[in-house]
């Protein structure tokens, strides 16, 4: 499954900065960052309940919002961009 992982976290307190220092250690686990507080992600059912369960139980829901987008199940998936392009086809081989 092809997901778009968005967050929101409070960020004027020390612990709101490390929720948010978390969220993005737990997204880049799966995905890929594309914006601040965006990432793209290639997943299977079991990952996505997987990745739900660890940013669900660091964020403070009154404060903190995360959003996940489905995006198209087919193998082609389109992106369009505006500006400076930092990604990569997370199908393709990435060499370390």
């Amino acid at each position: 499954m092809y997901i778009l992982i968005t967050y929101d976290v409070e960020t004027i307190s020390e612990q709101g900065q490390k929720r948010l220092r978390s969220v993005a250690k737990v997204c880049k686990n799966y995905g890929q960052r594309v914006q601040n507080s965006v990432f793209e992600c290639e997943v299977t059912e079991a990952q996505y309940s997987l990745i739900k369960g660890e940013l669900s139980r660091i964020i403070d829901e009154k404060m903190d919002s995360i959003r996940f987008y489905h995006l198209n199940k087919n193998k082609t998936h389109s992106v369009e961009t505006l500006g400076k392009q930092k990604s990569y086809d997370v199908n393709d081989v990435f060499i370390l």
